[in-house]
């Protein structure tokens, strides 16, 4: 059984393409109730994978998609996607059970993929007995902030 990645993608551009990208979107998650699999824009081959499951936007959210992958991020096909209708696009990605966290950006047909590595998973600590994290000299409730923490410095440093 697969590890479910978790995926936030905006995409930019023209509002008339946008609403295209929604229009796609919405087919796919209609699919997927019917058929009860994961789905690909037609114009997409499927020997690249990277199928959306559990496709759905927040009322009111023309350009924010959320879904999941199976494994690790579809960055490949979302870029397809971006360059099908000229748009671009972030990515957020997370799947802790395998230490996936990152963002990719594309923007002027360039492609940058950001991640967390084994060693920034190093950096803080789960204490068990106050059930707390600790990080830099700090507690925290939730890994959340830290891992944002921790991408938000090496998309700096990048």
């Amino acid at each position: 059984m697969a590890n479910w990645c978790s995926n936030t993608v905006v995409f930019e551009g023209k509002p008339e393409v946008i609403e295209q990208i929604q229009k796609l979107f919405k087919l796919m998650a209609e699919q997927e109730l019917k058929e009860n699999g994961g789905q690909l824009p037609d114009f997409i081959s499927e020997d690249n994978g990277g199928y959306f499951f559990a496709t759905y936007q927040y009322e009111g959210d023309t350009d924010v998609f959320q879904y999941e992958t199976k494994w690790s991020p579809n960055i490949e096909v979302v870029q397809k996607i971006a360059e099908h209708y000229k748009v671009d696009f972030i990515q957020d990605y997370e799947e802790l059970g395998c230490l996936i966290y990152g963002r990719a950006t594309f923007a002027d047909k360039l492609l940058t993929d950001i991640y967390l590595e084994d060693e920034d998973f190093e950096k803080y600590q789960f204490d068990q007995e106050t059930d707390t994290y600790h990080f830099e000299g700090k507690k925290y409730d939730s890994e959340w902030e830290i891992l944002e923490t921790l991408l938000e410095q090496k998309i700096a440093n990048h």
